[in-house]
């Protein structure tokens, strides 16, 4: 598959997922239409949806049901929405610009975007209990365990309270690839997780799978670190040069620019193959490795 035939896929992907999720959170209209305005304005402000496609390609690459798979994927980009608008807060890292747009909290007020973020992040988990299970009970239960421990106090969390202690600190090499597997690494592992189980992968798959999700979730986080000091502002919808300003340590910071591309290309080489032992339907997943490591956005 080209390039441009996979940024097509993409793009087809996130407007699907965007379609449900129109669908899956309240409407501006209803009342308190502060709130749902809030939501909204986060939920839709653009970004790669690469959770929800994650989750989605995994079941395509399984054979599984990807219509069906939407309302699942949408709750990712819930929970990755949810954590933003809470980031970007100024008791967390108070940054006004997040894909290009003003922050929630600069448009609505801070206590606005707490409740925001509250919602969205509530809300996955009412479209996962309200889903018709169809005879599937056990497998949305095991989806709902899944997306509770990565975004929650032992996953994301976790991570994220892990990265505040350490601002103004270099921390050693231990430290940062717990911060990165919490804060960036959880979500986007229980992304491909959550897609396997809903397609019923066996422990094989899954296994293989989960291994494939970890080293991409890393190399996506390295790469974000690289284009902090590299990258264009413009082009990333925010400020570049925030982790510096925030003292936060980073993979650059501790290793340098080269040695950490030189982590990316190893840790892309090892999600191929990861999967290189799973039977898949499509190569998405791949192309889609490949895509995250050499986007400049």
């Amino acid at each position: 598959m080209s390039q441009e035939d996979l940024k097509q896929y993409l793009r087809t992907m996130s407007e699907r997922i965007e379609l449900a999720m129109d669908q899956l959170v309240p409407p501006q209209d209803q009342y308190p239409e502060a709130l749902y305005d809030a939501m909204r304005y986060s939920l839709f402000a653009g970004g790669k949806r690469l959770r929800p496609v994650l989750t989605m390609a995994t079941v395509e690459a399984l054979g599984g049901d990807v219509e069906a798979a939407l309302p699942v994927a949408s709750t990712l980009e819930m929970i990755h929405t949810y954590s933003l608008v809470h980031d970007d807060l100024p008791a967390m890292d108070d940054d006004d610009y997040r894909r290009g747009k003003l922050t929630n909290h600069k448009v609505y007020g801070e206590a606005t975007a707490i409740l925001a973020g509250d919602g969205l992040l509530t809300q996955a988990f009412q479209v996962l209990g309200t889903i018709d299970a169809q005879g599937r009970e056990a497998v949305l239960l095991r989806i709902v365990g899944e997306l509770a421990t990565a975004a929650g106090s032992v996953g994301m969390i976790a991570g994220q309270m892990a990265d505040m202690e350490n601002e103004g600190m270099k921390a050693d090499e231990e430290r940062l690839a717990f911060i990165h597997a919490h804060k960036t690494g959880a979500l986007l592992t229980a992304s491909v997780r959550i897609g396997a189980i809903f397609a019923e992968a066996s422990e094989d798959q899954l296994l293989a799978l989960t291994s494939y999700a970890q080293k991409i979730g890393l190399a996506f986080q390295i790469v974000d670190d690289i284009l902090d000091v590299v990258g264009e502002a413009e082009k990333l919808g925010k400020a570049v040069g925030a982790d510096a300003a925030h003292g936060k340590s980073t993979y650059p910071v501790l290793y340098g620019l080269e040695e950490s591309r030189e982590m990316v290309r190893r840790l892309t080489a090892e999600a191929h193959q990861a999967l290189q032992s799973v039977p898949l339907r499509t190569n998405r997943l791949q192309e889609i490795a490949d895509w995250l490591v050499n986007r400049d956005v």
